[in-house]
């Protein structure tokens, strides 16, 4: 969830920013991770420490919530003077996990020196053990939190080393030796010249090089406009990095390689457009998403390609049983796309919560799928849920929005969504191309297992296709459905129900209005209603309800009329034209008409629009919800 910057540049080359200001502007672009407080350090010349005119470190922090970042910016250096000879600097928000919100708690944490600083995202579960060890030790711990912890550990393994004074990466390296958890940081450190110590263990990092600096951040929106060149840090490597270069090893010491990664997207594809928010920019951009989801997937033989397939055709023919495991929006795909993974491929199909799913001892083997769904590809709990399928010789494919993100790594294949940057915390985008992608892959296992023909599958790659222009369509009623929010923005309570596939959208629906609109909303099968629910609704109750066509429709009709004559306020989104279920609410979201296992991606747009608008009437910031990040890299 944290936020890491790290760069080191020429102090001797003439820069036209100082390296606080890029810092934080870096930091501004991690702020859909979510943070609390915030801070910059900077490894400076020319200053005085502890009586000699050498390296030091200059630090500030600030825990004002999401202004902590415009409080730093008031009090950095904004031109050349003191701290003057800035050769390299680290940076961090932070969302508390060990410690209250406050200064003190912010990042960067120093040792008992000042000489080390640290910026670390994830948690050192033997946190109080090593705690205890350090104060044995005489070192002053100034901070409530885990991640102090660090500098310390680095601190003590220089003073430990008697035979020889220690190279920065060795400490580090030994240092996270000692930790159990998981770890993204940056360490500044006064005797590395100007350069930087990076390490990863489960928690993401990426590094860049290019305009003379060297850097390494949490995540790609931070890069973008600074490198020209960017490489992934894989699972337990640690690298040192001065402007010139990038040394890699593992952590027992061994020399590695970073690999580079091609990056398609630019600053402007992190920035608005011209939209008020990132969420409404990237709900429009959903069209689009889905087109390069699409885009070169049916070759010429009428065949499926996909990415990074290392399950064999064989292997994926012999699958008896396939799990989807996924977290909010993500499980919201996955059960979407049961339906169509089981009518077109006849496997059966389960769908968990990843968080729930290594805890109920699954029943795995070598015949097994499991799909591990996860926009970032960090998400702590699907990568420990991919992690036991490994261990009970599943077949893993995971579905990610992030090239070389750690799940993708630790998976037998994989398939992009190509959703481009998704800033705002809320998903949209990376929702729809993720039910996209997951049809796919079921229709990729129907062709293999000769359940659908070529002819069959051709007919569905062209429904896929068409769904860009009826997406579209659903965003040209945005101000139909604005009109329709500014009527219930004042509810407290609201209830979303469908059937089949309407019962995830749903879901989703209610969770957009639960995560930006702060509202109570609650989503049940139609069919459940009579089975409790029912018996929350009275006259003004809002009701929600996903009635596009379809095999239930009537069924659904019928849900309607249940709660209609308890006095509910029906929203039915309904199919153009569709004048039956116009005349049972109160107001109709119209969309476009697809056939019912595809129909989920434009169904959900005016749920979505409708979240949105809720929330802008309320004065939410729909960016930035309140106690969410976007990435949740802890369990």
């Amino acid at each position: 969830m944290c936020g890491i910057i790290a760069i080191t540049r020429n102090p001797e080359a003439a820069y036209e920013q100082p390296l606080a200001g890029i810092l934080i502007d870096c930091l501004e672009r991690l702020e859909y991770r979510g943070y609390d407080s915030a801070g910059i350090a900077l490894l400076v010349g020319g200053m005085e420490n502890d009586g000699a005119d050498d390296a030091a470190i200059w630090r500030i922090r600030a825990a004002v919530s999401k202004q902590s970042l415009k409080e730093l910016r008031k009090h950095a250096p904004s031109a050349p003077g003191p701290p003057r000879s800035d050769s390299a600097g680290i940076g961090h928000t932070r969302w508390a996990t060990h410690g209250r919100p406050s200064e003190q708690n912010a990042h960067p944490h120093l040792d008992c020196t000042g000489n080390i600083a640290v910026v670390h995202n994830g948690i050192v579960e033997n946190w109080r053990e090593l705690a205890e060890e350090l104060s044995r030790s005489g070192h002053e711990l100034a901070s409530e939190t885990d991640s102090e912890l660090i500098a310390h550990l680095i601190e003590d393994e220089l003073r430990m080393d008697t035979s020889t004074q220690l190279h920065g990466i060795e400490a580090t390296r030994r240092a996270l030796q000692r930790i159990t958890g998981s770890f993204a940081i940056a360490v500044l450190d006064t005797r590395l010249d100007g350069g930087l110590v990076v390490a990863r263990r489960l928690s993401p990092l990426v590094v860049g090089m290019g305009g003379g600096m060297c850097m390494a951040a949490s995540d790609l929106p931070a890069l973008l406009g600074l490198s020209g060149n960017y490489y992934v840090l894989e699972d337990g490597e640690i690298a040192e990095l001065t402007p010139e270069s990038i040394t890699a090893q593992d952590l027992d010491g061994h020399a590695r390689t970073l690999h580079p990664i091609h990056v398609s997207w630019d600053i402007e594809a992190a920035q608005k457009s011209g939209y008020d928010d990132f969420m409404g920019k990237e709900l429009h951009e959903q069209p689009a998403a889905v087109m390069d989801t699409l885009l070169g997937r049916f070759v010429s033989d009428g065949k499926l390609a996909l990415d990074e397939t290392r399950i064999t055709d064989d292997e994926l023919r012999e699958v008896d049983k396939v799990f989807i495991v996924g977290c909010g929006s993500s499980f919201h795909s996955g059960l979407v796309v049961k339906h169509a993974l089981e009518h077109w491929t006849r496997i059966p199909t389960e769908i968990d919560i990843s968080s729930e799913f290594r805890y109920r001892d699954p029943i795995l083997s070598s015949s097994s799928l499991v799909i591990g769904v996860s926009q970032s590809g960090e998400t702590m709990d699907t990568l420990q849920a991919i992690h036991l399928a490994r261990q009970l010789n599943a077949k893993v494919l995971a579905v990610s929005n992030v090239v070389d993100s750690s799940i993708t790594r630790q998976s037998d294949g994989v398939l992009y969504t190509r959703a481009g940057p998704e800033i705002g915390v809320a998903a949209t985008k990376t929702f729809s191309t993720q039910i996209v992608a997951l049809q796919m892959l079921a229709l990729y296992i129907a062709q293999l297992r000769g359940i659908l023909y070529n002819d069959e599958t051709s007919l569905i790659m062209d429904q896929l296709r068409d769904l860009p222009r009826l997406m579209r369509h659903a965003l040209d009623r945005d101000e139909a459905v604005k009109s329709v929010a500014e009527d219930i923005a004042g509810q407290r309570d609201l209830f979303y129900i469908g059937r089949n596939t309407g019962y995830p959208v749903a879901l989703e629906g209610a969770l957009k209005m639960k995560e930006i609109a702060y509202l109570r909303a609650e989503a049940y099968p139609a069919g459940e209603l009579k089975h409790g629910p029912i018996a929350l609704i009275e006259p003004g109750t809002v009701v929600l309800a996903i009635a596009t066509k379809g095999r239930l429709q009537k069924k659904m009709h019928a849900n309607i009329s249940e709660v209609k004559s308890r006095g509910a306020k029906v929203i039915a989104v309904a199919n153009d034209g569709d004048t039956s279920t116009a005349a049972l609410a109160d107001h109709v979201l119209y969309v476009p008409e697809t056939v019912s296992l595809l129909a989920p991606v434009v169904d959900v747009i005016p749920l979505q629009l409708l979240a949105y608008h809720v929330a802008r009437f309320r004065g939410c910031d729909v960016d930035r919800p309140r106690n969410l990040a976007k990435t949740v890299t802890v369990e």
